[in-house]
């Protein structure tokens, strides 16, 4: 095998000015990368199985949503299987940072991040805006993962300009990313969010880091979900759910149960479907409320749903059954404040929309997956095996789904099937099974 060529670097280079080793493809190892799991399962699945080792991880949310709360209890966690810890704030004092530790402390049965591990050690904390004093305390104390909270206040003295601005966060983006490659330390930043819900500063952010995770969550609920948005070490699009306690972030083990109503959608105007978040299969109540107009426009209302596609499915509606829907306002909300945004959900919520007009009840323990087109007719969905081994757990004995999808390749428990080709058909049947 050939030794490895050295190609010496250009005096321009921004970071290097020694020789840099050039590989063949064919010697490298593809081997995968070793994961450092932690003890929040929820957040290894987001991650696609653990911590991958010089990893940059970007974690964006609205203020309150509890990003720095779960840095905190991820750093305990490392900080139990041996690792080495050091959490910027540039936004906190160093005792605010000890004052929701020891928050954490008294609400939790598990250790606390105020708590020191086996063997002495504990997270060292560091209140630093200055990218530079940043890199000086890794240096000094040479940790195995770093949390800076946040990349937008964070700032170098090489630029003029002010903490924030595009160029900042670039540059600390990038200072960051190399300490990551270089000296193989998992980093994670904290970023705010814009009014549009994207995180702030330009869009080359997201291109820098190895991971984006958009912390989701309304007030007015308990649960918080994490995004996969990006991924290079896994599938993204996945998604991990927590419920916000006083003990922090706690993961969630059955999320079908936080967004189905105790009634079991047996009311008119209330459908069940499967959504898909990730690889994650999860039983959302769809609810509906449709009345005539006292107004000269019909008015239309979705939460948790596309609008837009809440208005085609409606004209579909009026088009091929010839329901007078244009002279109704319509109110569409998914339970539980999950956003809603694959097609599957069609089937449930033109049901939910027919239950409400008529209102009818939906054949009870009942769930709908399909999607639906203009014309009417009803196209097969993907991951039907999961979708209905989710509902057959959570106690839902009937299934109308496609007959694209039948026949299943293998049973699932004892399901009752009933294949729907048409919202003509979908029509006749939830109301008279």
């Amino acid at each position: 095998m050939e030794e490895r060529k050295t190609v010496a670097a250009r005096g321009t280079a921004p970071f290097r000015h020694e020789e840099v080793q050039v590989e063949r493809l064919s010697e490298v190892n593809s081997e995968d990368a070793p994961r450092i799991e932690t003890s929040n399962a929820e957040f290894n699945r987001v991650l696609g199985g653990g911590i991958v080792p010089g990893s940059l991880v970007l974690l964006g949310g609205e203020p309150g949503v509890g990003k720095s709360t779960l840095l905190l209890q991820i750093a305990q966690s490392l900080l139990r299987t041996g690792r080495r810890v050091l959490y910027v704030s540039g936004e906190e004092s160093v005792r605010q940072i000890k004052m929701r530790a020891e928050r954490l402390s008294r609400s939790s049965a598990e250790a606390a991040p105020a708590s020191p591990a086996a063997g002495g050690e504990d997270i060292y904390v560091l209140a630093e805006s200055s990218l530079e004093n940043v890199l000086a305390a890794v240096e000094q104390i040479r940790p195995t993962d770093l949390i800076v909270d946040s990349v937008q206040t964070t700032c170098s003295e090489e630029l003029e300009s002010t903490p924030g601005s595009i160029t900042q966060v670039r540059h600390v983006a990038a200072r960051l990313l190399r300490l990551a490659k270089l000296e193989q330390i998992s980093v994670f930043l904290i970023g705010h969010v814009t009014k549009d819900g994207s995180i702030a500063g330009p869009k080359a952010l997201e291109h820098i880091v190895d991971a984006v995770l958009y912390f989701e969550g309304d007030r007015h609920h308990s649960h918080r979900i994490i995004r996969a948005v990006k991924n290079r070490f896994g599938a993204a699009n996945e998604v991990g759910i927590f419920e916000m306690t006083a003990a922090g972030l706690i993961p969630v083990r059955n999320p079908s149960s936080l967004f189905l109503s105790e009634s079991g959608a047996t009311s008119p105007g209330s459908a069940v479907c499967c959504t898909m978040e990730g690889s994650r299969p999860i039983l959302v109540e769809l609810q509906a409320l449709v009345l005539a107009t006292q107004y000269g426009t019909a008015r239309r209302t979705a939460t948790g749903i596309d609008y837009n596609r809440v208005s085609v499915l409606v004209a579909m509606l009026e088009k091929r059954l010839g329901i007078p829907l244009m002279s109704c306002d319509i109110y569409l909300n998914a339970a539980g404040g999950l956003q809603i945004t694959e097609p599957a959900s069609d089937l449930a919520i033109v049901a939910a929309v027919l239950s409400s007009f008529r209102n009818r009840a939906i054949a009870p323990k009942a769930v709908l997956l399909g999607e639906l087109g203009l014309s009417g007719e009803v196209r097969p969905v993907g991951q039907i095996h999961a979708r209905l081994r989710e509902a057959a757990a959570m106690g839902f004995d009937k299934s109308i789904l496609p007959a694209g999808n039948l026949p299943l390749l293998e049973p699932v428990g004892q399901m009752e099937l009933l294949p729907v080709r048409t919202a003509q058909e979908l029509s006749d049947l939830i109301f008279s099974t």
